[in-house]
């Protein structure tokens, strides 16, 4: 096997990106809404070695959330800056490089919120998911989460939920990720990073600056997402996982953005159906009592139905297509 410095030297593909931005946030929740409370950055040259690294508190203006998980009380928070205050400094870390992020929709959703509510765009274009990645390489992985990641690499987490810890614990596991990948001939998984200034309460693009607007009538360009590239493989079972392929409808309002969710699902490897058929795997609704098109179509032909909660958890332990 060649190590680290063989493959740099040797094999390194002149696609790749030329540096990484691993980041970390902890948040008051997954909601649109929920504010970012911590974050941190390892910044990355082409080849995954560790520059420097960065983090800081923030004072999200509004209880904390869940501090049993991340710890970080009212009083520890209170003195830290606002976002504003260190998005000129955040930007720094991130401009010009590829944001890698374990579920990075979710990390990028949140950044891009902040940034958008301090009428600025953020500096980074493109992001990788290391939970894509690790699919790309056909890890042995038992589950998607962090600790197992780490864990195949050997890396030791210290403070789990502590945002720089993470940060550590992810570029460790990145570099040797992104090495098997070079040597392996992989094909980055990169996604485009879309500033949420796009996002506006009338269709008309808005100026950079304008502050987003994040009401249930928000309007957002239309989307056209690639093919799922596996076969559907019916519909899904209570008990059993979601599996690659799988039609996944949504109907009414959900806590965390749409968009956020759809975008995990589609790095999940699920297929976003925009209507029920008999084909549709699963219904994803909040109100399955709603008189909604979709939600009397599933009914009509027994379409299975989770709400957004037993959807999130569901959408951490995808299995792979057959074959």
């Amino acid at each position: 096997m060649l190590d680290d410095r063989t493959t740099a030297e040797t094999t390194w593909p002149t696609a790749y990106p030329e540096g990484y931005a691993v980041v970390d946030v902890e948040t008051t929740g997954l909601a649109r809404d929920d504010r970012i409370i911590s974050a941190a950055v390892y910044r990355l040259d082409a080849q995954g070695n560790v520059e420097d690294h960065w983090y800081t508190l923030v004072n999200p203006q509004r209880d904390p959330g869940p501090v049993w998980i991340h710890g970080l009380t009212s009083d520890m928070l209170q003195d830290a800056p606002l976002f504003q205050e260190i998005a000129e400094e955040f930007a720094g870390r991130l401009a010009d490089r590829v944001l890698v992020a374990h579920n990075a929709i979710f990390d990028w959703q949140m950044i891009a919120r902040e940034y958008a509510r301090a009428a600025v765009t953020a500096p980074v274009r493109q992001r990788l998911c290391t939970i894509a990645l690790s699919k790309e390489l056909n890890l042995p992985l038992p589950n998607h989460k962090l600790e197992s990641l780490a864990a195949h690499f050997g890396v030791v987490q210290q403070r789990a939920h502590h945002a720089l810890d993470d940060a550590r614990v992810l570029a460790e596991a990145f570099r040797p990720s992104l090495h098997a990948a070079a040597r392996e001939g992989v094909r980055l998984p990169l996604l485009e990073c879309r500033p949420l200034t796009e996002w506006s309460d009338s269709p008309v693009t808005p100026r950079i600056g304008r502050q987003a607007s994040y009401g249930s009538g928000s309007w957002r360009p239309s989307r056209k997402r690639p093919p799922c590239p596996h076969p559907n493989p019916g519909r899904f079972e209570d008990g059993k996982p979601l599996k690659q392929g799988m039609r996944i409808a949504f109907s009414g309002d959900t806590s965390v953005e749409r968009e956020l969710l759809e975008d995990r699902a589609v790095e999940a490897g699920l297929h976003i159906a925009t209507s029920v058929s008999r084909l549709t795997s699963l219904l994803v609704t909040n109100d399955p009592d709603s008189a909604t098109s979709k939600t009397v179509k599933a009914k009509s032909f027994g379409t299975p139905v989770v709400d957004e909660a037993a959807f999130t958890q569901l959408l951490r332990d995808v299995a792979a297509a057959d074959g």
